[in-house]
């Protein structure tokens, strides 16, 4: 009865050892992310000069737009240095995200409208923010809703994915959508966070190929 009573001791300790090994990696885990964004140069709200309404002020307004380099859907990796000389809304989303279904269908229209004029849109997704890099079984299964999302919206601009990649130099992406508006020159003129209208989208975009400033 004794020698019964010491192995389950034994190994209650060593599952309690398990545990606590497993809790301090995940506190790590979690410590290590919330340092990464805490680090971020956040945007705020701020009220208008009538004090009725807010608009999102974002840092990286009025600097060049943070170089980056993504994989697409079929693995060929997409610069924005790529589109130099062009207007680009940099569209962060995920298919998650109800305002962005709504959105999407106004993008893909603007898009094509303005597309002759030198304009693009590149789509980022920022699925897969809990998904470690060498997880290729995930990676696939990820790729897959966000090609059926492509499909269904009948995007034809490039479609980028892992933009939790961006998360610091782009302010945090606290909320999705956010949109950045880059000029020919490659300097943020707007930025959008949330869902806004297609007008609002619009005149970003005039102002972004140095039309109706």
């Amino acid at each position: 009865m004794k020698r019964n009573t010491l192995v389950l001791f034994a190994v209650l300790v060593i599952l309690a050892i398990f545990g606590w090994s497993g809790w301090a990696n995940w506190q790590y885990r979690k410590q290590a992310a919330e340092r990464a964004l805490a680090s971020a140069e956040h945007g705020e709200l701020v009220s208008d000069t009538g004090g009725n309404a807010s608009q999102y002020l974002s840092p990286l307004k009025g600097k060049p737009a943070p170089a980056f380099t993504l994989e697409d859907l079929s693995g060929k990796k997409v610069s924005l240095a790529d589109y130099k000389g062009k207007a680009v809304l940099i569209n962060f989303w995920a298919t998650w995200c109800a305002p962005c279904k709504i959105e999407t269908p106004w993008l893909v229209e603007l898009r094509n409208q303005y597309a002759g004029q030198g304009f693009e849109v590149l789509g980022i997704s920022t699925e897969g923010d809990d998904l470690a890099p060498d997880d290729k079984a995930a990676w696939v299964k990820e790729k897959a809703e966000i090609a059926k999302f492509v499909k269904a919206e009948k995007m034809p601009y490039p479609v980028l994915i892992n933009g939790d990649s961006l998360s610091k130099p782009y302010g945090g992406l606290d909320s999705m959508p956010t949109s950045f508006y880059v000029d020919r020159s490659g300097t943020v003129v707007a930025v959008q966070m949330g869902l806004t209208s297609k007008e609002d989208m619009e005149a970003s975009i005039r102002k972004a190929l140095g039309a109706g400033m």
